[in-house]
């Protein structure tokens, strides 16, 4: 008998009548890949196959909102009530269960967040024209949202939600899910009517836990009829708000003890969507611990019997196999880390735990759906078009593959070539794979991209690919290798000011490298990704910085880049912009007195002991004993052009093309390499 390394991960577990083939179960995502109508397309499909095929024991669809006439926040969410959803929902199952997963549905509402209504003469309608009044949102409690008022739900109002979460789980069994997800968690209606931040009701409805409860309970209830008792109830809640007026982890335990012996499963999250700082604590951010959120199941599974599963910063297999064999939780549930790696479960039970992408939590994928609507993730380019992964025709040709450079595309294009069953040679003039990112090696907050980086090189190193260190292709070299197609990856080089005594600066790369470099008080030319966290970094280690950048605004200055409102309005994001890392980065910039942003602020020129800028309230010199350059990239793009007639088919992708950012990168460094060959 075969022996795993992780027999609690993939020991099988019982839920209702239901057996899961894993403790790996994929969390709740939903996803803006829908039809006008709001239904699934193939798209969205193949989103949620992948993860059934890498291995998951479960695979839930998120967002299934329950009631479309109010319980909307944004446009694009399911439909959980509307028939002619029928055929993309069980196509979607389906997808799911073929490859021997268990297929979820999460149960949604809004609640106070959702959408407007108007009444008509008794009855509600989205519809303003002969409105007897006002627009106004149904809530838990009287309030305001956005100068639209909030109105608390009548009992009448309340009863039909509860038949609306019946209903679309009827619905959703009918179409073939194997669990119902009830989303009670995050600041969603039924974490609303559970938390004394929302809920002021003075009715049977609010005011002590237990009828802050009676809401939640009678929605488990309604959906256990309407599925039956061997259909699995997954309940998602918040251990702890982390808002104001919030519940702590012994209200969240309360809560947990009131669907003891109701549910089959309690999932349980931590935060809330509606607020900046808390919403980084229910998708930790790469400032956090890995498993930071674990202590909350740790603490409700002392005190129930129900099974409990935990969530967040978990991407390492043997991390989750210690935390089910410690007695924390029953079930480890994935979310972004599905994105970076939808194989784990498969790598790591067939002993390739060493090949996980882990999730950087750069949080690349959630700025990505929110300024284009779809995720994609920073070290797995295969997300966002995963149909084309599941029905990519094979080469048709097989050629020889000169890739220049071994930074993120250049390791990138390499592997994407030859696992399409290239003859490819990598080139390198640095003395080791990584390219510049190798600088940060030192960052406690980049551990996971340096992980990145050494899984990509190990990987190369099992692969037939032909690896040439210290080697700068230059014309004459890719003349010597004579391949049929080349794939500049050359990268790009800082750019220096012109000012001044610029002389007297050092490169945020060589501060990366080497601290002693930096003073005691540095001042940071530049208030981009870079500039900000080299800021933090340094900040962290004693530094005083202050950050200078030209714009009136940077993605943690406080300014409009940084707010949830901002989130809110797509059109008004830079669809480069990582706007949610931003959050992040602000979140982080609060803890820190001994790091200040000055934006509208031009640097004039480096002194001997001080920057000299202009700003708002004109000219002054800023105390400076180091003053770093964070200004941006320029392209290698005349030495990449020198390549251009090395070879019949030539390919430029990553820096040296246009520097932006890793998920840039790879996603022109897969599609380049999948491109060669077609004739």
């Amino acid at each position: 008998m075969a022996e795993y390394r992780f027999p609690e991960l993939f020991k099988p577990i019982r839920l209702g009548g239901t057996t899961f083939r894993n403790r790996i179960f994929s969390s709740p995502q939903d996803t803006y890949r829908l039809t006008g109508e709001n239904f699934l397309n193939d798209d969205a499909t193949a989103f949620y196959e992948v993860k059934a095929l890498g291995g998951f024991a479960s695979v839930c669809l998120g967002d299934f909102m329950v009631d479309s006439l109010a319980g909307h926040s944004h446009p694009f969410q399911l439909r959980g009530d509307d028939v002619k959803g029928r055929v993309s929902l069980t196509k979607t199952l389906n997808a799911i269960t073929r490859h021997g997963a268990v297929s979820a549905v999460e149960l949604n509402h809004a609640g106070g967040n959702g959408g407007v209504l108007y009444e008509r003469n008794g009855r509600y309608t989205r519809d303003a024209d002969g409105a007897d009044g006002e627009g106004f949102i149904f809530g838990v409690s009287d309030g305001e949202r956005g100068g639209v008022p909030v109105r608390a739900m009548d009992e009448a109002w309340i009863e039909r939600l509860i038949g609306c979460y019946a209903e679309a789980a009827a619905f959703a069994r009918k179409c073939g899910a194997g669990m119902i997800t009830l989303h009670g968690g995050h600041g969603w209606l039924l974490a609303q009517f559970m938390s004394r931040a929302a809920n002021h009701r003075k009715d049977g409805w609010g005011g002590t836990l237990k009828n802050r409860m009676r809401f939640p309970l009678a929605v488990v209830k309604a959906v256990r009829d309407a599925v039956g008792a061997s259909v699995p109830i997954e309940m998602r809640i918040s251990g702890a708000e982390h808002i104001p007026d919030g519940y702590g982890i012994e209200e969240g335990v309360r809560i947990a003890k009131a669907l003891d012996g109701l549910v089959d499963l309690i999932h349980v999250s931590a935060g809330h969507h509606e607020n900046d700082a808390a919403s980084m604590i229910t998708h930790p951010t790469m400032f956090l611990p890995d498993g930071v959120n674990v202590k909350y199941a740790a603490a409700v599974k002392k005190k129930v019997k129900t099974p409990v599963a935990t969530v967040g910063a978990l991407t390492e297999p043997a991390h989750m196999e210690e935390i089910l064999r410690s007695g924390q939780a029953d079930v480890v549930q994935l979310g972004r880390q599905t994105l970076a790696d939808p194989d784990l479960p498969a790598k790591a039970r067939c002993g390739r735990e060493d090949e996980v992408n882990q999730c950087l939590r750069c949080l690349t994928c959630f700025s990505a759906s929110t300024s284009s609507g779809i995720f994609y993730c920073a070290v797995n380019p295969v997300i966002g078009r995963e149909r084309d992964a599941l029905y990519a025709p094979p080469v048709r040709k097989r050629k020889k593959v000169l890739v220049a450079g071994g930074g993120v595309a250049g390791m990138q294009a390499a592997l994407t070539a030859v696992r399409m069953g290239h003859e490819v040679i990598l080139c390198e003039k640095g003395s080791a794979l990584g390219g510049t990112l190798l600088c940060e090696a030192g960052v406690p907050f980049k551990k996971k991209l340096m992980k990145y980086l050494e899984r990509q090189a190990l990987l190369i190193s099992r692969t037939p690919i032909r690896v040439q260190l210290g080697v700068t292709v230059t014309p004459k070299v890719a003349q010597g290798i004579a391949p049929d197609a080349i794939i500049a990856a050359l990268g790009a080089r800082p750019i220096l000011p012109k000012l001044p005594g610029i002389g007297r600066a050092v490169m945020a790369e060589d501060v990366y490298t080497d601290l002693s470099k930096a003073g005691r008080e540095v001042c940071i030319i530049g208030g981009g990704l870079v500039g900000l966290e080299l800021g933090i970094y340094l900040a962290q280690h004693g530094r005083n910085v202050t950050v200078v950048e030209m714009a009136p605004t940077t993605l943690a200055s406080g300014g409009e880049l940084a707010t949830s409102e901002r989130i809110s309005r797509p059109e008004a994001l830079d669809a480069d912009a990582n706007i949610v890392h931003g959050i992040a980065l602000a979140q982080e910039i609060k803890k820190l007195d001994n790091m200040r942003i000055l934006t509208s602020t031009k640097a004039l020129a480096v002194l001997q002991r001080s920057l000299r800028v202009e700003g708002p309230d004109g000219v002054c010199e800023i105390e400076a004993g180091s003053v770093v350059c964070a200004v941006g990239q320029s392209p290698l793009t005349d030495e990449a052009a020198a390549l251009s007639r090395c070879a019949p088919e030539f390919y430029q992708v990553g820096d040296c093309l246009v520097p932006k950012n890793i998920q840039a990168a790879t996603q022109a460094a897969y599609q380049a390499a999948r491109d060669i060959g077609r004739f």
